[in-house]
Parts: C-alpha cells; sequence; structure tokens
C-alpha cells in the first residue's frame, strides 16, 4: 500500500527530506506521496518515516487507491533500490 497525505498537512517539511524513496513531493497546496515510489518504508525501516516524523495525527494514512501485499512492497523496494544490480545480473 502506498500511502497518502490527507488535506490537514500544514506543509511542515518534516516528511520529503525523511522519504528514503524520494516519493514525497510538494503538490499544488500540500506535499504529496508518490504511490509508484512509496513502499511504506518497507526494506527501509520498520514503521513509515514519514508517519512517525508528521506532527499531525492522522495526516499520512493508508492510500484506500492504492492497496499493495508486503511481498508487493518488497519487490516495488528491489525495483527501486536495485535495478541497476537486476540489469548487470
Amino acid at each position: 500500500m502506498a500511502l497518502l497525505i490527507t488535506h490537514k498537512c500544514t506543509n511542515c517539511d518534516m516528511c520529503e527530506p525523511e522519504c528514503p524513496n524520494q516519493a514525497i513531493s510538494m503538490g499544488d497546496d500540500i506535499y504529496v506521496i508518490d504511490p509508484d515510489l512509496c513502499t511504506e518504508c518497507v526494506g527501509h525501516y520498520e514503521i513509515p518515516t514519514c508517519q512517525k516524523v508528521c506532527p499531525i495525527n492522522n495526516c499520512i494514512i493508508t492510500d484506500p487507491e492504492h492497496v499493495e501485499t508486503n511481498d508487493q512492497l518488497w519487490e516495488k523496494f528491489v525495483l527501486i533500490h536495485h535495478a541497476d544490480e537486476l540489469e548487470e545480473a
């Protein structure tokens, strides 16, 4: 599952630099998460780091439009971070 930043976002700038996948960027009004890059920090941390650093409760939630299994998140992590190694193999 990708995560989603809700309208509760205050643009505090805490989440964007913490994302290990560079999935968070500034949208038109608030920060947004690219579901193609979000692995919910699978492969990096036990808890999604954006949720951990966000000062607003329930501001970053599971995106109901992008539901993925843990296995799918691991596959996405491998594709994002090991694409060069896979191409060389």
